[in-house]
């Protein structure tokens, strides 16, 4: 088992630090960065120094979109790193979307919390790969 190391891009400071808070004491998650909007989390993403081992991305942020990163990080990212989409508006079509522009996964916020923590354990080698399917549409 290993921490994996998180970037979250999420707009809601609420959001934000309640997922932090249950990914960190229920997911084998370190959290290693944060942003809020599209720009800042592409200069942290793009940066050498940096690394992480999932990336989850809202859709929408105070600037720019979670869309967006997607686009950007889908042809340049390194393809050890999971890239996936935690928002509310997680409709099929959305997700067949972020799918295509590179997503490894997609989760509705409001009821896929429990499959994004079994997701990211079976990252962390808790549990069986088979816990890294993602919920279908």
């Amino acid at each position: 088992m290993r921490l994996l190391k998180t970037y979250i891009v999420e707009a809601s400071a609420v959001i934000r630090e309640d997922l932090i808070a249950t990914l960190e004491e229920l997911a084998s998650v370190t959290v290693v960065g944060s942003a809020t909007d599209e720009e800042s989390a592409l200069q942290w993403l793009s940066d050498g120094r940096h690394a992480a081992d999932l990336v989850i991305v809202d859709i929408f942020l105070r600037a720019g979109t979670g869309l967006g990163v997607l686009r950007a990080m889908g042809s340049r990212r390194n393809r050890r790193t999971k890239l996936v989409v935690l928002s509310n508006f997680a409709t099929p079509d959305m997700r067949r979307h972020c799918l295509e522009l590179g997503a490894d996964a997609v989760f509705d916020m409001s009821k896929d919390i429990d499959a994004l923590m079994l997701y990211c354990r079976g990252l962390a080698g808790e549990l069986p790969s088979d816990a890294l399917a993602a919920p279908q549409a």
